[in-house]
């Protein structure tokens, strides 16, 4: 990945973090989610954006379906904001790793409450 899609996959990810936050009102949205990353592909066409969504399995498929539905919008929106070209098609994917990364430091803390309750006995 070069430099430039590197600093275009962080501007698009900060974009699109702005636009969820002020401008969005679709009520599918209203849960907690962040976007990680975008991975856009060498010849800028597609862009691919990774959600994690805080919520029950319900709420992130609307979230996604309402992310999906309002692609379009994004998109001309961000024509509006950047000084591209070209700007990429966006598909939006459920990013789980920072549900896994909370997993894990809960199985890391079940393992040390252990640890230290058989050390005191």
């Amino acid at each position: 990945m070069t430099r430039r899609t590197e600093r275009l996959n962080d501007l698009i990810r900060e974009e699109l973090s702005e636009l969820l936050q002020r401008q969005v009102k679709d009520p599918r949205l209203a849960c907690f989610l962040t976007i990680t990353r975008v991975n856009t592909s060498p010849d800028l066409r597609h862009a691919k954006v990774f959600v994690s969504i805080m919520g029950s399995e319900g709420e992130k498929k609307e979230a996604l379906e309402g992310l999906s539905s309002a692609s379009s919008f994004f998109q001309r929106k961000l024509r509006g904001r950047l000084s591209l070209r070209r700007i990429p098609q966006l598909s939006f994917h459920k990013d789980d790793s920072i549900e896994r990364a909370a997993h894990v430091l809960h199985l890391m803390k079940e393992v040390a409450a252990e640890e230290s309750g058989e050390v005191e006995r």
